[in-house]
């Protein structure tokens, strides 16, 4: 079968510094009718097992360990029979959301294969330490959590993030990927590479 892939959208709260707001939250299955890898475990396990169906799941990926993308992730793990896998330089917002959980340590470069397509792991610290893009090159595909939105970089102005780290990871792991590459985004409407690149300067200047 051939490589799709499915969105679901989950509401909840997002929770850092001692704040809380209210966000929605993309959520990507992807896949064929047979096996997938989901995206970003958000807010309400059920509906993303429902979305899932009977099929087969190779494994949860978290784009970064904020709660608002992994806060479904142990019980939706428990529902789908698949492990999560996370970026250890985000083990201590992963342990702050699901302090009595475990997660499989993922690595840059490394590579989830399904429905006869590569999803590659690259890291881009910035947003939080942890954090990953996964490029699906066949399919002109880039789920790119919270590094990478339409309009600019994500959010940096919080605990363990950095502005300078994620311009230097956009600079050069995401920005120069093909033009027409679709980047879905973890929050939002998707966008491009081609939309986006070009805007580099200014997101320097604006300087957050």
């Amino acid at each position: 079968m051939t490589f799709r892939v499915e969105n679901v959208v989950t509401s909840g709260v997002f929770r850092l510094d001692g704040g809380e707001w209210d966000v929605d939250n993309n959520v990507w299955i992807v896949g064929d009718d047979s096996e997938v890898y989901i995206i970003d475990a958000a807010h309400d396990a059920e509906a993303i097992a429902q979305a899932v169906g009977n099929r087969t799941v190779k494994g949860i990926i978290a784009t970064h360990g904020h709660n608002d993308h992994v806060d479904a992730a142990p019980l939706l793990s428990k529902l789908v029979d698949a492990p999560v896998h996370l970026h250890p330089g985000d083990d201590m917002l992963w342990y702050d959301a699901n302090p009595t959980e475990k997660f499989v340590e993922m690595e840059d470069a490394q590579v989830f294969r399904v429905a006869g397509t590569d999803l590659k792991v690259l890291s881009t610290p910035g947003h939080s330490p942890g954090s990953v893009v996964l490029y699906a090159e066949e399919a002109g595909e880039l789920f790119s959590g919270d590094t990478l939105f339409q309009g600019g970089p994500g959010a940096t102005g919080r605990s363990y993030s950095s502005f300078e780290t994620i311009i230097d990871s956009l600079q050069k792991r995401v920005l120069d990927l093909p033009a027409e590459t679709l980047v879905r985004t973890g929050h939002g409407d998707h966008t491009t590479i081609g939309d986006e690149a070009p805007h580099l300067e200014e997101w320097i200047k604006r300087g957050h």
